[in-house]
């Protein structure tokens, strides 16, 4: 039976880099691959919610994290995630030197064209991970 990829997001929280994270997730999710991806919230994963665990657990999985810390990526790891694939979304802001973004509640156009360039690369690996089985 086909496994949905997981796209997981951090919560990110407070920052825009977060809001961006969440907002990617959700297009890849709803508009660009919805029979072949879903997501499992950060948090249940975190607390070590027993089906947010059986969810992910050998199941291939994308993370965006907004920051550094890799919270999305370590705890889908530590979950028994297999991350393909570790997404910072602050990386994708070099491109996009002197971009207004946003808030952390609020995007700006530049922060939505930032959201549907990662989504349209995340989508692409979503697709390539669904032709491999």
């Amino acid at each position: 039976m086909f496994e949905k990829i997981k796209v997981i997001p951090c919560s990110g929280m407070g920052k825009v880099y977060g809001l961006v994270a969440r907002e990617s997730t959700l297009k890849v999710i709803q508009e660009l691959c919805p029979n072949d991806s879903s997501t499992v919230c950060l948090a249940y994963i975190v607390t070590g919610d027993q089906e947010a665990k059986e969810l992910i657990e050998g199941e291939k999985c994308i993370t965006l994290d907004g920051c550094p810390s890799m919270c999305a990526a370590k705890n889908a790891e530590l979950a028994g995630g297999v991350v393909v694939e570790k997404v910072r979304v602050i990386d994708s802001f070099r491109k996009h030197k002197g971009a207004k973004p946003g808030t952390a509640t609020e995007l700006t156009e530049e922060g939505w064209k930032i959201v549907d360039e990662i989504a349209g690369e995340i989508a692409e690996k979503v697709k390539l991970l669904s032709r491999e089985g």
